[in-house]
């Protein structure tokens, strides 16, 4: 109906998650699909259903940030950054401290 392509699929089995990238003008969408029945997107599914499952912001210095998020109050899900889709590091803060979303910070150029 909108005319979008995925450009890109990448599957992350350590995750038990399938990766499904769309590029919509200077934002990128990632559909997540999961492939086992223990990722951490199954149970989501399982507990809410379809939808929006987490806002993502590049950043530079990300492990700068997630020490300033700790002073603000802002609970990392992780103290250290982990590998995500695209091999870049990132890092979940916790809904109960962002409002209710779930946000994904995301640091480097994808491999």
């Amino acid at each position: 109906m909108l005319n979008l392509k995925v450009t890109k699929v990448e599957e992350l089995p350590e995750r038990g998650l399938k990766v499904y990238f769309i590029e919509v003008g200077e934002a990128r969408l990632e559909l997540l699909e999961p492939t086992s029945e223990k990722s951490e997107i199954s149970s989501f599914l399982e507990k809410r259903g379809e939808g929006i499952h987490h806002l993502a912001f590049l950043v530079e210095g990300i492990e700068d940030i997630i020490k300033k998020a700790k002073e603000k109050g802002i609970k990392p899900l992780s103290d250290e950054p982990q590998i995500g889709a695209g091999g870049r590091k990132v890092v979940f803060l916790h809904p109960k401290t962002t409002g209710g979303v779930l946000i994904e910070l995301v640091e480097g150029e994808e491999e």
